[in-house]
């Protein structure tokens, strides 16, 4: 099949899939003599894979670490437990911060009761004189800080 039919297949966009096949999680597909890539329904199992891991909000380098063993089916799958009692614990964590991340937004919110003007709003007020978190926790995308292979 062709990246268009593979996109439609698994709903994954097909600029996803040409991200995956750059960063190893898919292998090259296939070239036909017009040089159009061609898919095997291996690459649709492992795409699907890759998708199943990334709703689970695992890392690049999380995914990768699995297909390997997905890839060697005789080892031993000790090291599977762990990275995903890793990741549990990363899922973990993320729900602390957003509790946290909740508290404030509704201590911000309850600085502004009624329908002010924009100058005595208490939110505004609020955002441009409360220093921001000093743990450094942001609006954080996934379980994952940067650098730690959280990506697409």
């Amino acid at each position: 099949m062709k990246i268009g039919d593979l996109a439609k297949a698994t709903c994954t966009p097909v600029e996803t899939i040409r991200y995956y096949e750059r960063e190893g999680l898919l292998p090259a597909a296939a070239r036909t003599d017009a040089n159009y890539r061609h898919y095997s329904d291996a690459h649709t199992r492992r795409l699907q894979f890759v998708r199943h891991c990334r709703s689970l909000d695992m890392s690049l380098d999380e995914i990768r670490a699995l297909l390997a063993f997905q890839d060697a089916p005789g080892d031993n799958c000790a090291d599977v437990n762990a990275l995903l009692d890793a990741h549990i614990g990363h899922v973990a964590q993320r729900i602390r911060e957003l509790r946290a991340l909740e508290k404030q937004l509704k201590g911000l919110r309850a600085q502004c009761q009624g329908a002010l003007d924009a100058e005595h709003c208490g939110i505004l007020e609020g955002l441009s004189t409360q220093a921001p978190n000093p743990a450094g926790h942001g609006h954080l995308q996934g379980t994952h800080r940067k650098g730690q292979g959280h990506i697409a």
